[in-house]
Order: C-alpha cells, then structure tokens, then sequence
C-alpha cells in the first residue's frame, strides 16, 4: 500500500495537482482502476481454444490451483463456485471503496508526506554534492601525504648521517683534545701517585692516535703534535730518573733488592710507555739494570759460596779412600792422616735427609750463624743450600724480567742469561775445581740428585731459565760419580787377600763397605732410577762376590769357608733390605747366594754326627727308585749300628750342634734360622730312614722296634729350638 501511495503521490506531483489532496487520491484510484482493466484485459486474450493452447501446461495449472488451501475448502464443503465467487467479487468492491475511503481520509499526510520526500531530495541533492567535494579534497590530501612521507625518509636518512658524523668527529675531537688536568698532572706529579698512572696511559692513547692521524694526514693532528711531543718528553725524563734511582738503589750494602723490584712491578707500563715511546732510554734503562744485577748476583753468590766452604768437614775423602783398601794400609810420612774411619765414606746414614722435600726447599744456610755454632756440613749440604739460592732467585729473577721488560721465550732466555750468566759460570767453574778432586761417591750421587729434583721443580713452576746450568751442571757430576765408582770396582778386583791381615769368618770389612754403599746407591737412585747407574752396581756386585769367594777359599776348611760366605752374604743382604726395595736386583742375587750356602752349611754340620744315617738314606732311596732295595737285604749289622747309635747319641748331637752354630754366626737370627733348617733337614732324613726300613726288605728286623717314634722326635727337637 505503502508503494501505491508513493506512486501516486509522484503521479500526481507530476500533474501540477500536488496542492489538492483530492485530487491526489482520486489520482490514485483512477490508477487502481487501470491496474484492473490491464489484469481484465489479460484475461481475455487468454484464448483456451486455440489450437495453441497446450494442455499439459493448463493441467499443471489446474493442479496448482487445485492444491490451494481456499480451493480445497471450497470443494470439500460443496460450495457453489459461481455464488462464491460473485461472493468474492462483492467482498472485493467493498474493499475497494473502503480503502478509497481510507485513501481520502489520509491525503494530508500523503501529501504532507510527498513534500518531505522532494525537501529530502533537495537536501541529498547537496549532500551529494559535498561528498564529491570531499573525495577530490581528499585525493589531494593524499597525494601530499605520500610527499610528506618521502620527504620525511629523507629527513630520517639525512639524521642519521649526521649522528654517526657527529660520533666520529666528537671521538676525533675527545682523543685530540689535551686536557688541562692531564697537563699539569705530567708536568707536576710525581710519578708515584695514582694520578699521573692515569693520565700517563691517557697520552700513550693520545700519541697513538696522533700518529695514526699523521699516517692519514688529518690537519687537525698538527694542533696537538707539539703539545703532545712536550708532554712526552716531560714524561719520558721523569720516568728514567725513577726507574734509575730504584736501580741505583740495588747497589747500597744490605739491600734487599726485592723490595724496589717489587716497587717497579707496580709500575710495569712505565717502561712499556718508554719502549713505545723511546726506545733509546727504554734501552739505557734495561742495560742499566742488567749491568746493576749481574754484579749483586755474582758479588753475592761469590761471598756466599766461599763463606759456606768454610763451614764443611775439614775430613774429606781422597783417592786412596776406596772400597778394596785395607784399614790398617799404611801412608807415606808426609801424607795427609786418613778418615778415621773409611766406612763413613760408604755409609748414607742420615745424610740421605737431603732429599726430602722439608730439607730439599728448606732455609739455606746461613755461614756465620754455623761457623759461630762450629757446626760442619757435609758437601752435598752446602751444595744444596747454594743451589736453593739459586734457583729461588734465579726463578724470581726470570719472573720479573718476563713481567717488566715484557720478554719471552728466547729473549726471556737472553735477558735471562746476561744477568746470571757470570754468576752460573762462576759456579760451574768452582764446581769443576772441587769435583776434579773429590772421591765422596755417596756426596757427588747425592748432589746428581739434588740437582734432578730442582730440575723437576723448575719445570713445574714453568720456569725454563735454568735448565742449560741444570744440564751443564750433570755432565760434570756424572763422569766423576762413574770415575769414583769404577775406581772402586778395581779397588775390589784387585784387593789380594794375603794382603788384609788375619782371616776371621766375621763379615768382611769390605763386604759391609759394598753393603752400606751399594744400599745408599740404590736407595737414593729409586727416585730418578740410572740405567748406568744400574749397570755400574751390578759390575761392583759381581767384583764383591768374587772377593767374597776369594777370601773363603783362604780358609782351610769348607766348613768355615761356608760359614764365612754365609756371615757376608747375611750381612749385605741385611743392610741392603734395610734401604733397597725388596724385590731388587742386589736384594734378589744375595738372597740366591746365601740360600745356597745356607742349604750347603746344613749338610756340613749335620755330617759330623748323623753322616751315616745320612749316607744309608741316600743309598736306600736311590736303589728304591730303581727297585734295587734287595742288596741292602743283608746291611742288618749295619742298620741295627744306626738304629740305635742315634736313638743314643741325637740329643747330645743336636745340642752341641746348636752351640756349635750359634758361636759360629754373628747375626743370631740367621744362626737360629740355620739350626732350625738343620733340624728340619734331620727329621726329614730320619723320616726318610722310617720309610725305608718299613719296605718289605727290612720288615722282618728286629732293631725296628727301637726306632724312635717320628712324632715324639719332633717335639723333643723343639725343645732344643734356640729363641731370640
């Protein structure tokens, strides 16, 4: 309706009758009535009898209408269709005046209406006409946004360039800029405090700059260059007169000279500063100080080394003090008297202590407090002192020169080398002189290993300084240790017997000299062990032995040559467990030998009384192992003789026996392991002197009843066991 009423108000405006709501409605009606007489007129061009006319199509059409809830309705309550729809057609006329009627009534507000509409027209009509306005203003300002944004890149660009110009120049400019505090801090501190530390390693950073700016030829460098070059000659002479008068300062008496060097370790960058800068008074400078140290050193290790040989044994070996010469020998009258004893040049004792890391790193020396004390030092103790000194200050010494001169590798070495160079030739050349005539084997092995454990701890602290003197050092000790050594090997070849006073089957004096020597050796080369070394021993063991044999073989009867060879071999043995590890090679050789001899000895002794007994054993076994036992069958007289001559006469035997050997043995342990051997050995044998006369052969014996029982024989022997 809505639509209808806006067609006719646009009908009627355009007939000029906009002002005569009547008029409006008739307008309205009139088109109504058109609309029904097109819809008539329709209807009657529809022509249903024309061949045309298809009647599937009008099936579907009645179809479709036949579905029609009204339709279905009308036809299922039988209603006459003609009455209805005249019905209809009245209802419809009726509806029509009543909505003229209603179209009358509101034609004000149609009207009212329609003129609302054309105002709204008008108005949008300008809007319109703004709104294009708007979109060509704003294809404008988006134009000029799009300069704005290039623009502004630009801008951003043009900043940025500038920033990062203005960093370079505003360091370019900080690092050519000489403060005034950094002036009159070089010109008027001194170099000590803090300050002049800190504005010192300013200007290095300033000169540096200003020579990489004159290698580019910035002309900026030339405003500074002489300010700059003042300030560092300003510099340079204040630190060579401190870094001098320290040195200078080494060379007052009783001076600690640790203390200045410790002082110029706290400034180290002032001789870098002079080495960058000027090298001519950086090097005046180390060849001043290298000059200054290699006279304190030398001056003190010269003093020091002469007031300790003041303090040694005033007895010391000499070439006739050798292993083979016999105590009581003899000396020429204008000879030197000999060592009370030459056993103590032989013996370690406690001298070995060196060694050990409390006294190898302990305090040196100290000359005039032992000379005070009348105290006296074997050799290998004041060269342990001396040596300590050096390698403490001579490890001190390479620290610093690495620190402050800023040295390594071979020019460490060098530097090094032409400080304590004159001092480590004065010591080898007064070790030559003292070696060339020292025969105290035991004080030069000592000192060869001394020097391996300082070599050892030198290359723990990294400190390669002193390893040539170390080597230097060794190849004078080792050939004079193995010139002592193989000295006394010949001593010991050539030693005649005859020669050595009366023959006693005690340990030889010189087997005890080879037993005290030959552990120390050992002992002390555990440690760092010495193939030569090694070798050189066992060619000593080898002349000992064959002296021990040479002196047995003076004896006139095997009984006491054995019980001699037993006596030295017991005596080296025991000393040498003493120090030597016990698996050995001294250790293992001699324990060989005297079980040899030991096992020989107990044949010896057990001959005497149970000889026969002994003999018939033996016999008898041996026939037994080749089933030959018969022909001892009529040996009755003889084996009732053994039967009964032990059962009456073994105690007597075995005691005496056990005296016998316990005058004949200084070490009472090993004559009791003797007896016990023996009576271990005659058990056995009397066992064996059972199990033959228990054969069939001798079964029938009327003696066997006076055997003596094997277990009670063995607990009246222990009876006679010696304790000790």
């Amino acid at each position: 309706m809505a639509e209808g009423v806006a067609a006719a108000a646009g009908a009627g405006a355009d007939a000029n009758t906009a002002g005569n709501p009547t008029e409006v409605a008739m307008a309205y009606l009139q088109d109504e009535k058109t609309d029904a007489d097109m819809a008539s007129l329709n209807l009657g061009e529809l022509d249903i009898t024309t061949d045309e006319f298809i009647l599937d199509e009008v099936d579907i059409h009645i179809q479709a209408n036949l579905e029609d809830d009204l339709v279905k309705e009308a036809l299922k309550t039988g209603v006459d269709l003609r009455q209805y729809s005249k019905q209809v057609e009245a209802e419809l006329q009726r509806i029509e005046q009543a909505s003229i009627k209603d179209y009358i009534k509101e034609s004000q507000n149609i009207a009212l209406l329609h003129n609302q509409i054309t105002a709204c027209d008008s108005i949008l009509e300008r809007m319109e006409g703004m709104l294009s306005g708007f979109q060509s203003d704003l294809s404008s300002i988006s134009s000029e946004i799009q300069t704005l944004q290039q623009q502004s890149v630009s801008m951003n660009v043009r900043l940025k360039n500038r920033q990062a110009v203005r960093s370079h120049l505003s360091q370019l400019v900080d690092e050519l800029v000489v403060p005034g505090a950094m002036i009159s801090t070089i010109l008027e501190s001194p170099v000590t405090e803090q300050e002049f530390l800190e504005q010192l390693h300013e200007l290095n950073t300033k000169i540096n700059f200003a020579k990489e700016l004159s290698f580019r030829e910035t002309l900026a460098c030339a405003d500074i260059q002489d300010i700059v070059d003042r300030l560092k000659l300003k510099a340079v002479s204040k630190i060579r007169e401190f870094i001098l008068q320290k040195i200078y300062s080494f060379r007052k008496p009783m001076t600690n000279y640790q203390i200045p060097q410790n002082t110029l370790l706290k400034y180290r960058f002032f001789y870098q500063f002079l080495l960058a800068n000027e090298r001519t008074v950086a090097k005046e400078i180390r060849d001043e100080y290298v000059d200054t140290m290699s006279k304190i050193y030398y001056s003190y290790f010269k003093s020091y080394s002469g007031r300790l040989l003041k303090v040694q044994y005033e007895e010391v070996a000499d070439k006739d003090d050798l292993m083979g010469v016999e105590d009581t020998a003899k000396k020429g009258f204008f000879s030197k008297p000999s060592l009370k004893s030459r056993n103590t040049i032989f013996t370690l004792g406690q001298r070995g202590a060196i060694l050990s890391p409390a006294e190898l790193e302990g305090p040196i020396l100290v000359p005039h407090t032992a000379q005070r004390g009348d105290s006296r030092y074997p050799y290998e103790t004041l060269f342990r002192s001396q040596h300590y000194a050096l390698l403490d200050n001579g490890c001190r010494e390479y620290l610093f020169l690495s620190d402050f001169f800023m040295v390594a590798g071979n020019s460490a070495l060098d530097l090094f080398n032409s400080i304590m160079g004159k001092t480590l030739s004065m010591f080898l050349k007064s070790m030559s002189t003292y070696v060339s005539d020292c025969y105290d084997s035991i004080a030069i092995f000592l000192c060869i290993h001394i020097i391996l454990r300082f070599r050892a701890i030198t290359a723990k602290r990294n400190i390669p300084a002193l390893d040539k003197y170390w080597e230097a050092v060794l190849e004078l000790l080792w050939p004079r240790f193995e010139l002592i050594l193989e000295m006394n090997i010949s001593s010991i070849r050539n030693t005649d017997p005859q020669k050595l006073g009366v023959l006693d089957t005690r340990p030889h004096y010189i087997t005890r000299r080879y037993a005290e020597f030959s552990s120390a050796i050992v002992s002390i080369n555990q440690t760092f062990p010495n193939e030569r070394t090694n070798a050189l021993l066992g060619q000593l063991q080898i002349e000992v032995e064959n002296f021990v044999l040479k002196m047995a073989a003076e004896f006139p009867s095997r009984r006491d040559q054995l019980i001699f060879l037993i006596n030295n071999y017991d005596m080296m043995l025991s000393v040498l467990m003493e120090r030597a590890a016990d698996d050995s090679k001294e250790v293992e050789g001699f324990q060989q030998l005297l079980l040899a001899r030991t096992q020989e000895f107990i044949e010896e002794i057990l001959s005497p009384p149970f000889g026969g007994l002994i003999a018939f054993v033996k016999e008898a076994e041996a026939l037994m192992e080749k089933g030959q036992l018969e022909r001892l069958k009529n040996d009755e007289a003889r084996i009732t003789q053994l039967v009964r001559g032990f059962s009456s006469t073994w105690k007597q035997s075995v005691e005496a026996m056990s005296q016998d050997v316990m005058r004949s043995f200084t070490n009472f342990k090993n004559g009791t392991s003797i007896i016990q051997g023996a009576l271990t050995q005659l058990i056995q044998y009397y066992h064996g002197f059972h199990k033959v006369l228990n054969q069939p052969t001798f079964r029938s014996l009327a003696v066997r009843s006076e055997l003596i029982n094997l277990h009670h024989l063995m607990v009246e022997v222990k009876k006679h066991k010696p304790n000790f």
